[in-house]
């Protein structure tokens, strides 16, 4: 297999004046850079819309785009917007609060210029669509009319949607207009990292959030009781990103009731990732082989069971439909000999963290050394702090343990273990790119458990700077 390399950017982290990062002249030019530095791979997170939290693993839909990452320039190049209504934003952390007020407003100006004289093609793009986006843009009309409340408070009438919802037509196309504006600027994206020998490696996550139109317009794919509520939620129980475990609160899917449908769903939604992305990585993969259930009133994760899940069965089929698709399996955490199982048995590249190799263990799975080919290597992922920001903050014992592993007793550790993991036999090694830029905590962009403060890191735009020193890595490593 061919030795590539990447980068980890999520869209939300590129620079502008419009407060987040979006699908315009940066995202561009920094397609522009990816392939000045030799580097094969974009990995972003999760592009679903963000809710409470602003975590792209919460969304409101599995399948919708982010409004936020619609660029506004570009609208206003379409004569949907004029310069006096493009926000402008002091440049650091989104203020995720800041651009929620705003960017509605904004993006309902472009609206009302578009919908008196829409494109040709937006008919045809929600027709293609409708089977997911009329659910989708009815549901985000409801939420709206009840202050963005969770579906669980609704009245009954629109809870189990008994109600006549022909009121809410005018509001939902708003939702089909974004979807449209941010499928065509993300395909004008894509398509060009593409022509420049660029794939996208996507984010899915494993589960939904129990406030997303797919629970609330398909409950029976998922265990929950007869008033809707939830019968068991997802988690983890305690490991290395947190000893407490993470009580994530998403619902359970009913696996049986899937399997039944000849894992419709998954089908789907795979299908959908792959008209997004060349390469898909399936967060928690574990949970496919077994995984880990807690009582809906519990409020931690210690308490809880393992129950299988579907296995090597839900592939066969995906494989079966979308002709093999490029998976990448995360497979952290507490694994079971069912999950390396299921690993090995689909071929899916696994994933291998440089940041927990350093135990004093020279056979540790996380050494670089110890890879073996069919792996995606990372420093650290998006719930890991930045590599420098984690040697920082180490202890004098540790450091001097990072540092007689390595054999490296310089003032560069970040850089050291970004040039290893090139060195490595991994097929795939991907870095963050406030690894590459060698940031320190304040660039972190998620603390799992916590709510406040994630998500919100933006890169100055530097990036070329770098470029020529990450080519010679790639030249060097036979990368390029």
């Amino acid at each position: 297999m061919e030795r590539k390399a990447g980068v980890l950017m999520h869209i939300s982290s590129l620079p502008n004046e419009r407060g987040i990062g979006s699908m315009g002249k940066s995202a561009f030019e920094f397609v522009d850079f990816l392939a000045k530095a030799k580097l094969g791979l974009w990995q972003v997170l999760p592009l679903c819309p963000t809710s409470y939290g602003d975590s792209p693993y919460q969304s409101p839909s599995a399948l919708a785009g982010n409004p936020y990452f619609i660029d506004l320039d570009i609208l206003a190049e379409d004569k949907l917007l004029k310069s006096e209504e493009l926000p402008v934003y002091k440049i650091g952390p989104i203020d995720y609060a800041a651009v929620y007020y705003e960017r509605y407003e904004t993006l309902k100006k472009a609206f009302k210029r578009f919908i008196k004289k829409p494109p040709e093609d937006y008919a045809e793009f929600k027709e293609e669509n409708a089977f997911w986006l009329d659910d989708y843009a009815l549901f985000m009309a409801i939420k709206e009319a009840h202050g963005m409340q969770a579906w669980e408070t609704w009245e009954d009438a629109y809870k189990y949607r008994s109600a006549d919802m022909k009121k809410f037509e005018r509001a939902a196309e708003f939702h089909k207009f974004l979807q449209y504006e941010f499928f065509k600027q993300w395909a004008a994206l894509k398509k060009y990292a593409n022509e420049k020998g660029i794939k996208i490696v996507g984010d899915m996550p494993i589960y939904v959030a129990y406030d997303s139109v797919e629970v609330w317009g398909n409950p029976k794919q998922f265990l929950l009781n007869d008033d809707l509520s939830r019968k068991v939620v997802a988690g983890v129980p305690p490991d290395y990103f947190s000893a407490d475990g993470q009580l994530w609160g998403n619902p359970i899917y009913d696996w049986d009731y899937m399997k039944s449908t000849r894992y419709d769903w998954w089908v789907t939604r795979m299908r959908m990732a792959l008209k997004l992305y060349d390469i898909v990585r399936i967060d928690h993969f574990r949970a496919f082989a077994d995984y880990y259930v807690i009582p809906a009133s519990r409020t931690d994760a210690r308490v809880g069971e393992w129950r299988p899940g579907p296995g090597m069965e839900l592939f066969d089929v995906i494989n079966r439909e979308l002709n093999n698709p490029a998976i990448i399996a995360e497979d952290l955490g507490e694994l079971h000999d069912c999950v390396r199982e299921l690993v090995r048995n689909t071929g899916y590249p696994g994933m291998k963290i440089m940041q927990f190799s350093f135990d004093g263990n020279p056979y540790n799975d996380f050494y670089y050394t110890n890879y073996k080919p069919n792996c995606v290597a990372y420093p650290g992922t998006h719930d890991n702090d930045t590599t420098r920001g984690w040697f920082d903050a180490q202890d004098d014992s540790v450091k001097m343990l990072v540092r007689r592993t390595l054999g490296y007793y310089g003032d560069d550790v970040c850089g050291e273990i970004v040039e290893r993991l090139y060195s490595s036999a991994a097929d795939t090694v991907i870095i963050p790119m406030q690894d590459f830029l060698g940031l320190p905590t304040k660039a972190r962009m998620n603390i799992p458990s916590t709510l406040g403060g994630n998500w919100a890191w933006r890169s100055k735009p530097v990036w070329e700077k770098k470029a020529a020193a990450i080519r010679k890595l790639a030249e060097k490593y036979n990368r390029a």
